[in-house]
C-alpha cells in the first residue's frame, strides 16, 4: 500500500514536472513566413483573396518578413505603394510574436483614430480566424480589461496601439518590439516633446534583443522620413530578369510602352491603351507583362554592409509586380492624371511607389521667361474667359489680366501698375478702364473681365470695400487671404462684412476668402508644365512681362521647417524682394475658380460673335432717287 503510494506520487511528480517543461518549450523554430503559411486565413474583410494565406503570393515579402527572425537584424525598413500585401507583412509579425516570441509591442500609426481603425479591420479579424491567436488573446467585448481597441493582452506580453502625435503613448513603460505604420505622415512631433521615432525608438534601450521596424508609402523627396531609413539600410530593391539577356533590373514605369488613344468629351478624358510592354534597359528586349510576371525576381542590395553596420535592412518595392494590380490599371491612373502634379503625387507615391519630387525653386525665371510668344491679337486664340486679380499697396495697385480656355490652359494678358493712393478717384478711374476695356481677338470681336478679385489688406481696407461696393455690378470684389493654413479651400462662398469710414457706418459689402497657399502651390505647379494644353501657362513677348515679372512672379518657394505648428509655409526666395505678380496671379486665378464658368457654352457664345463679325457685309442695292415735295409740284 506503501510502494503504491509512492508511484502515484512519482506519477503526479511526472506529470507535473512535464507541464512545467511544456510551458518553457522554446517557440517553434520558424520564420514568420512559414508561421503565416501554417496559421493565417484571410476573409473578404481584408481581403480581395479570402482563404490560408500563401507566402508565395507575394514572394518578395518572403525575406521582408524572414529577416525578422535574424538575430543579426535589428531595424527593418519597407518602402512600398498600395496594394502590394505590406499591412499584412505588419499583422504577420504582430501575430508571430504574439505566438512564438511573445514581448511588449508598441504599434504606432499617425494618429490616435488611424490606431484604432487599424486594430478595429485589421487586427481584430486576424485575431478572431486565426486559432493559435484566437486562444490567446481575449475578444474586447468581453470584461477582460486587459484588452480593448488599443490594448491587447496575451501571455507573456501585450500591445499597444499608439498615435504619433500623443507624447504620453509613445514616452512611458518599456518596449520590446516597435512597430511604425505610414511614417511618412506622422506628426512632426509628439506634442512638444520632439521626434515621435526617437520617442519610440527610446523605450527600446534595455531590451538587447529588440526589433524596430518602419513601414510607409513614399511621399515627398527630400522631406520623406522613411526616405531616410531607407538609405541608413541595406538598400534592397525588387529586380526581375530580362528573358531575353539574363540581366536584372528594377521594373519602372520609363522602360513601359503603352501606345493609346485619347478621346475627348467636353472637359473629361478618356483614354484607349492598345498594348503594354516592357523594354529591357540592358538589351531593348521586348516583354509583356504575363512574361514579367513568370521571370525569376529577387532583392539586390545596394549597400548590404549595413547589415552588420547598422544592424538594418531596408526594401523599396513598386507595383509592377503585385498579383492583385495590373499593369493597365496603373497605366490608366498615370494618364488620368495629365498634368496636374496633385494627381501625379497620389499615383507616383501610391501606385507606383516613388518619391515625388516638389521642387521647391521651380523652373528658372529665365527658362519660363524663355517660353514667352508672340500674340497675333490681345486675345489669343484658346481665350474663353477673362479675370482680374488687383493687389493693393500704399502708394499702387498692381494688377493682372489672365485669360482661361479648356482644361486650366490660362494666358497672361494684360500686367500693369496704376500708381497713386487706393483711396485716390483718379487711381480707380484708371482701374475702371482696364475693368470695362473690350479685350479683342484677331477676327474683331471682344469679351470683358467676368470677375475681379481684389485684396483688401494693408492699411486701406475699408476704402476698398466701400469701392469694391460700387463696383458690384461690375462685379469687382474684395479678398481676404486666408495664408498659412493649407487645408482650407482654395475659394468659398463670399460673407458680407461691414465697411466702416471715418468711424461711420457705411453699409455692408460682399468679401471673399482665400486660400492663398493652395492657390500659390497651384502656380508653382503649373509652371511646371513644358507642353501648351492642360495647365499650361502662356506669356506674351512684351515689355510688361518682362525679367521684373518673372521674378516677382517666381518670388516664392515651400519650405518645411518641423518645428513650426503649421511646418509647410511660403517664403521669399533671398533676392526675390517683390511678390505681388504672384499675388495677383493668385488672385486672379481665385476668380476664375470662384465664377466657375461653363467653359463649353461660354466657346459658343465666343465662336458665334466671330461667325457674326466673319460674315461678308451684304451690298445695298442702290436707292432709288427721292422726289423732292417742289419736284411733285413739277410734275403738275
Amino acid at each position: 500500500m506503501r510502494a503504491e503510494t509512492e508511484r502515484q506520487r512519482e506519477a503526479k511528480l511526472n506529470i507535473c514536472l512535464s507541464k512545467i517543461l511544456k510551458a518553457m518549450k522554446p517557440p517553434d523554430n520558424i520564420t514568420v513566413s512559414q508561421w503565416a503559411d501554417k496559421n493565417r486565413r484571410l476573409t473578404t474583410e481584408t481581403s480581395a483573396e479570402a482563404g490560408r494565406w500563401r507566402t508565395s503570393r507575394t514572394p518578395y515579402m518572403t525575406e521582408v518578413m524572414d529577416c525578422f527572425t535574424d538575430p543579426r537584424i535589428e531595424h527593418i525598413v519597407v518602402v512600398a505603394p498600395s496594394q502590394v500585401g505590406k499591412s499584412e507583412v505588419e499583422n504577420n509579425i504582430i501575430g508571430y510574436i504574439i505566438d512564438q516570441n511573445p514581448g511588449p509591442i508598441l504599434f504606432i500609426q499617425p494618429t490616435v483614430e488611424d490606431a484604432k481603425r487599424y486594430s478595429e479591420m485589421r487586427l481584430a479579424p486576424m485575431i478572431r480566424d486565426t486559432k493559435c491567436l484566437r486562444k490567446k488573446v481575449a475578444d474586447p467585448k468581453t470584461r477582460d480589461g486587459g484588452n480593448t481597441k488599443r490594448q491587447k493582452s496575451f501571455p507573456g506580453g501585450f500591445l499597444v496601439m499608439a498615435g504619433s502625435n500623443v507624447s504620453h503613448d509613445l514616452s512611458s513603460m518599456p518596449m520590446r518590439y516597435v512597430i511604425g505604420d505610414e511614417r511618412d505622415r506622422w506628426a512632426a512631433s509628439a506634442g512638444t516633446e520632439g521626434d515621435p521615432w526617437e520617442l519610440a525608438k527610446a523605450r527600446t534601450r534595455t531590451f538587447y534583443n529588440r526589433k524596430l521596424i518602419e513601414v510607409s508609402t513614399p511621399t515627398v523627396k527630400g522631406s520623406s522620413a522613411i526616405e531616410d531609413a531607407f538609405n541608413l539600410g541595406t538598400m534592397e530593391r525588387w529586380v526581375t530578369q530580362c528573358r531575353h539577356c539574363g540581366e536584372y533590373s528594377e521594373i519602372q514605369i520609363d522602360q513601359i510602352r503603352f501606345p493609346h488613344k485619347t478621346i475627348v468629351n467636353g472637359e473629361s478624358k478618356k483614354f484607349e491603351i492598345e498594348e503594354i510592354y516592357y523594354i529591357c534597359p540592358r538589351c531593348g528586349g521586348i516583354s509583356d507583362e504575363n512574361e514579367v510576371k513568370r521571370q525569376h525576381s529577387k532583392w539586390q542590395a545596394e549597400a548590404p554592409e549595413a547589415k552588420k553596420l547598422h544592424k538594418t535592412r531596408s526594401f523599396w518595392l513598386t507595383a509592377w509586380l503585385s498579383p492583385w494590380v495590373t499593369w493597365k490599371e496603373i497605366i490608366l491612373d498615370f494618364l488620368q492624371a495629365g498634368n496636374d502634379p496633385e494627381k501625379l503625387q497620389v499615383c507616383y507615391n501610391t501606385m507606383l511607389g516613388k518619391l515625388w519630387e516638389a521642387r521647391g525653386d521651380m523652373e528658372s525665371e529665365e527658362s519660363v521667361m524663355a517660353r514667352r510668344e508672340e500674340y497675333k491679337a490681345e486675345l489669343p486664340d484658346g481665350v474663353i474667359v477673362l479675370t482680374c486679380g488687383v493687389d493693393t499697396q500704399d502708394d499702387r495697385l498692381e494688377y493682372e489680366v489672365v485669360g482661361y480656355g479648356h482644361f486650366g490652359e490660362s494666358w497672361g494678358i494684360k500686367k500693369g501698375v496704376i500708381m497713386g493712393r487706393p483711396d485716390s478717384d483718379d487711381v480707380w478711374r484708371q482701374l475702371d478702364d482696364v475693368i470695362e476695356h473690350k479685350y479683342k481677338f484677331l477676327g474683331g470681336h471682344s469679351v470683358k473681365i467676368s470677375l475681379t478679385f481684389m485684396d483688401e489688406g494693408g492699411h486701406f481696407t475699408q476704402e476698398v470695400r466701400q469701392r469694391c461696393r460700387e463696383r458690384q455690378m461690375m462685379n469687382v470684389f474684395a479678398i481676404k487671404g486666408a495664408a498659412g493654413v493649407r487645408d482650407i479651400p482654395y475659394t468659398s462662398a463670399p460673407k458680407k462684412q461691414k465697411i466702416v469710414l471715418g468711424g461711420r457706418f457705411i453699409g455692408t459689402v460682399w468679401v471673399y476668402e482665400i486660400g492663398v497657399d493652395a492657390g500659390k502651390q497651384k502656380i508653382v505647379n503649373n509652371l511646371r508644365v513644358q507642353t501648351p494644353g492642360p495647365n499650361y501657362c502662356h506669356f506674351p513677348k512684351r515689355d510688361d512681362y518682362g525679367r521684373d515679372y518673372f521674378k516677382s512672379l517666381m518670388s516664392e518657394h515651400l519650405v518645411y521647417d518641423k518645428k513650426l505648428k503649421n511646418p509647410w509655409h511660403w517664403e521669399k526666395i533671398p533676392g526675390h524682394e517683390r511678390n505681388e505678380a504672384f499675388d495677383c496671379r493668385n488672385y486672379a486665378n481665385a476668380a476664375f475658380k470662384a465664377l466657375d464658368p461653363d467653359i463649353d457654352a461660354t466657346e459658343k457664345r465666343i465662336m458665334t460673335l466671330a461667325a457674326g463679325k466673319a460674315a461678308p457685309k451684304k451690298e445695298r442695292a442702290p436707292r432709288k432717287p427721292q422726289r423732292k415735295l417742289s419736284d411733285a409740284f413739277d410734275d403738275w
